[in-house]
Order: C-alpha cells, then structure tokens, then sequence
C-alpha cells in the first residue's frame, strides 16, 4: 500500500513513517506535491506545533488538498494535521484552514494544564472502519494545547480533559485522529492499520 506522508517541517516524520512501515506500507515522504507526479491514494498528514505554520507549509502541497477534496484519495490528520483541516484556528491570532471539516480549533479550558500531554481513554461515538478491532475506553498518547470545536457531525470518539475533546473524526474519505497513532502502542498500531486497509477499497 503507497502512502504520501507531507512533510510540513513540523514533528518527527520518521516515528510515523516506521509505524506505517510497520503494517506493510510503502511509504513516501514529499515536501511539495504540484500534481506533476503520480499521488499515493492514501495521505498521512502529521504535525506538532503552531496551525500558522502548518497551513502555511501547506501551500507547498495544494495539488494534493485538492484531490482530497475529491475524493480522489484518503486522508489521516494526525494532531496538528487533523486540525488543519477545519475551517479557522484561533491559535495566535485567527487563521483559515483547509474547511474539509467544518470546525473552529480553539484552546483547551483554563481549568486545565496546558498542552495536555499524556494518556488519555477514548470514548467511541460512532463505529467506523478505521475503530475496528479498537475497544471503548482505549488509551492513546495525546499532545495538545488546542482543540476541534465542529460544527458538523463527524467525531467518532471524544476524550475528556477538562471538556469533552473530539479525539477522532471521519467525513468520507477524510480521517482525523487529536492523539498520536504512532505513539499509541498496539492500540495505535491498530488505527494505522485500518487507515491502510480503508484507503484499500
């Protein structure tokens, strides 16, 4: 299975591209995609850090957002990634994103330590491809200061930390997940598989 992995010069590319590895994909990092090659249909897109700088690095990539958008391949947005692709960020000032989803990314509550950086259980919402084999109440490893508030319905699990957080989401061929897959363990390993087998049909 060939998977695109966008290097948007933020996180650590190589710890995804070995847990991709590791379920048998073939896996591609590209730091620019204008449409003139031949596009993986399955598009992992990672970050740590600022949603500026993430969308920003993203203008590299607008062949591929396109395809996304129709369809013609899957995608997973990891942390930083699967906030990049509502519609505004309100993390140091206000920023456009990629309206996938629509959604505000906005920060976690005061009454809580900020980023949120640990284990935290998920709570399934709705059954999807990508939970399968995944159970209610499986930890995952989250870093985050801020998070997804949509406006449609397409969160699939959620976890707690001060208020309900939106830890997974789908709307067709468009996948999220706020944790980190690749560093989740088995449980992790499990959701990368499912992306793979998903991006498949």
């Amino acid at each position: 299975m060939r998977v695109a992995v966008l290097d948007l010069g933020l996180g650590n590319l190589l710890s995804i591209k070995r847990a991709l590895e590791r379920q048998g994909a073939d896996v591609s990092i590209l730091s620019g995609w204008d449409g003139g090659t031949d596009l993986p249909p399955a598009i992992v897109l990672p970050g740590v850090g600022a949603f500026r700088d993430g969308i920003s690095a993203l203008g590299r990539f607008k062949g591929a957002i396109e395809m996304a958008k129709g369809g013609g391949a899957t995608v997973l947005g990891i942390c930083l990634g699967m906030q990049l692709l509502l519609s505004k960020s309100y993390e140091g000032g206000e920023y456009e994103g990629l309206n996938l989803i629509k959604g505000e990314v906005v920060k976690l509550p005061p009454s809580v330590k900020v980023p949120h950086m640990g284990w935290n259980s998920i709570r399934i919402l709705k059954r999807s491809p990508i939970t399968d084999g995944v159970a209610d109440g499986e930890f995952f490893y989250f870093v985050h200061s801020y998070h997804c508030a949509l406006q449609e319905d397409v969160a699939i699990a959620e976890t707690e930390y001060g208020t309900k957080v939106v830890a997974m989401v789908e709307k067709r061929n468009i996948f999220g997940t706020q944790f980190h897959p690749e560093k989740s363990g088995a449980a992790g390993a499990r959701i990368i598989r499912n992306f793979l087998e998903v991006s498949k049909r």
